[in-house]
Protein backbone atom coordinates (compact mmCIF):
# COMPACT_ATOMS: atom_id res chain seq x y z
CA UNK A 1 0.00 0.00 0.00
CA UNK A 2 1.31 3.69 -0.78
CA UNK A 3 1.48 6.41 1.34
CA UNK A 4 -1.39 8.03 -0.85
CA UNK A 5 -3.19 4.81 -0.37
CA UNK A 6 -2.73 4.97 3.35
CA UNK A 7 -3.75 8.78 3.74
CA UNK A 8 -7.09 7.69 2.03
CA UNK A 9 -7.95 5.24 3.90
CA UNK A 10 -7.41 6.86 7.28
CA UNK A 11 -9.44 10.30 5.75
CA UNK A 12 -12.03 7.86 4.68
CA UNK A 13 -12.43 5.85 8.23
CA UNK A 14 -12.72 9.63 9.56
CA UNK A 15 -15.36 11.03 7.24
CA UNK A 16 -12.36 13.59 6.76
CA UNK A 17 -11.54 16.02 3.74
CA UNK A 18 -7.83 16.79 3.25
CA UNK A 19 -6.97 19.94 1.32
CA UNK A 20 -3.04 21.42 -0.15
CA UNK A 21 -1.70 24.26 -0.14
CA UNK A 22 1.35 24.07 -2.62
CA UNK A 23 4.50 26.32 -3.61
CA UNK A 24 7.60 24.60 -4.72
CA UNK A 25 5.82 21.72 -6.02
CA UNK A 26 3.35 23.60 -7.67
CA UNK A 27 0.62 20.93 -7.51
CA UNK A 28 2.13 17.58 -7.26
CA UNK A 29 1.00 16.45 -3.87
CA UNK A 30 -2.62 17.02 -5.54
CA UNK A 31 -1.55 15.30 -8.46
CA UNK A 32 -0.93 12.19 -6.41
CA UNK A 33 -4.20 12.45 -4.79
CA UNK A 34 -6.02 12.34 -7.31
CA UNK A 35 -4.34 10.32 -9.52
CA UNK A 36 -6.03 7.71 -7.22
CA UNK A 37 -9.37 6.45 -7.89
CA UNK A 38 -11.79 7.35 -5.53
CA UNK A 39 -10.20 10.58 -4.25
CA UNK A 40 -13.45 12.57 -4.27
CA UNK A 41 -14.03 10.70 -1.53
CA UNK A 42 -11.62 12.23 0.63
CA UNK A 43 -9.91 14.92 -1.25
CA UNK A 44 -11.73 18.79 -1.03
CA UNK A 45 -9.31 21.01 -3.30
CA UNK A 46 -5.79 22.02 -3.80
CA UNK A 47 -4.15 25.30 -3.95
CA UNK A 48 -0.97 26.43 -5.75
CA UNK A 49 0.33 29.50 -4.32
CA UNK A 50 3.63 29.92 -6.01
CA UNK A 51 4.44 33.70 -5.70
CA UNK A 52 3.93 35.41 -1.96
CA UNK A 53 1.18 37.34 -3.81
CA UNK A 54 -0.99 34.28 -4.20
CA UNK A 55 0.16 32.90 -0.46
CA UNK A 56 -1.43 36.21 0.91
CA UNK A 57 -4.56 36.63 -1.90
CA UNK A 58 -5.65 32.85 -1.89
CA UNK A 59 -4.64 31.42 2.08
CA UNK A 60 -4.56 34.73 3.79
CA UNK A 61 -0.31 34.30 5.43
CA UNK A 62 0.08 37.66 6.30
CA UNK A 63 2.41 40.13 4.82
CA UNK A 64 3.82 40.34 7.91
CA UNK A 65 4.91 36.79 7.61
CA UNK A 66 6.26 36.70 4.26
CA UNK A 67 8.39 39.86 5.36
CA UNK A 68 9.41 39.05 8.55
CA UNK A 69 10.15 35.24 8.03
CA UNK A 70 10.02 34.41 4.25
CA UNK A 71 7.65 32.58 1.95
CA UNK A 72 10.12 29.01 2.80
CA UNK A 73 9.99 29.07 6.97
CA UNK A 74 7.74 27.34 9.50
CA UNK A 75 5.83 30.23 9.73
CA UNK A 76 4.61 30.79 6.31
CA UNK A 77 3.63 26.85 5.84
CA UNK A 78 1.72 27.09 9.47
CA UNK A 79 -0.37 30.07 7.93
CA UNK A 80 -0.81 28.48 4.30
CA UNK A 81 -2.04 25.00 6.06
CA UNK A 82 -4.41 27.05 8.54
CA UNK A 83 -5.74 29.42 5.51
CA UNK A 84 -6.28 25.97 3.19
CA UNK A 85 -8.76 24.89 6.20
CA UNK A 86 -10.59 28.14 6.48
CA UNK A 87 -10.41 28.54 2.40
CA UNK A 88 -11.62 24.74 2.23
CA UNK A 89 -14.53 22.43 3.93
CA UNK A 90 -11.82 20.18 4.46
CA UNK A 91 -10.90 19.09 8.47
CA UNK A 92 -7.28 18.12 7.20
CA UNK A 93 -4.48 20.04 5.07
CA UNK A 94 -1.37 20.34 4.18
CA UNK A 95 1.50 22.69 3.13
CA UNK A 96 5.02 23.01 1.24
CA UNK A 97 6.94 25.62 0.70
CA UNK A 98 10.76 25.85 -0.71
CA UNK A 99 13.42 26.33 -2.76
CA UNK A 100 13.35 24.25 -5.64
CA UNK A 101 16.57 25.73 -7.37
CA UNK A 102 18.57 25.70 -9.31
CA UNK A 103 18.76 29.52 -8.29
CA UNK A 104 17.34 31.47 -5.32
CA UNK A 105 18.95 29.92 -2.53
CA UNK A 106 20.55 31.79 0.46
CA UNK A 107 23.40 30.76 2.98
CA UNK A 108 20.67 30.76 5.33
CA UNK A 109 18.19 29.17 2.93
CA UNK A 110 20.21 27.10 0.75
CA UNK A 111 18.66 25.39 -2.50
CA UNK A 112 16.41 22.21 -1.36
CA UNK A 113 15.24 23.67 1.96
CA UNK A 114 11.31 22.78 2.55
CA UNK A 115 9.35 23.16 5.08
CA UNK A 116 6.00 21.46 5.52
CA UNK A 117 3.03 21.87 7.95
CA UNK A 118 -0.35 19.82 8.50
Amino acid sequence: MTHVERLAQALMQRGWMLATAESCTGGMIAARCTDLAGSSQWFERGFITYSNDAKHETLGVSQDILTQHGAVSEAAVRSMALGALRHSKAQVSVAVSGIAGPGGGSRHRPVGTVWMAW
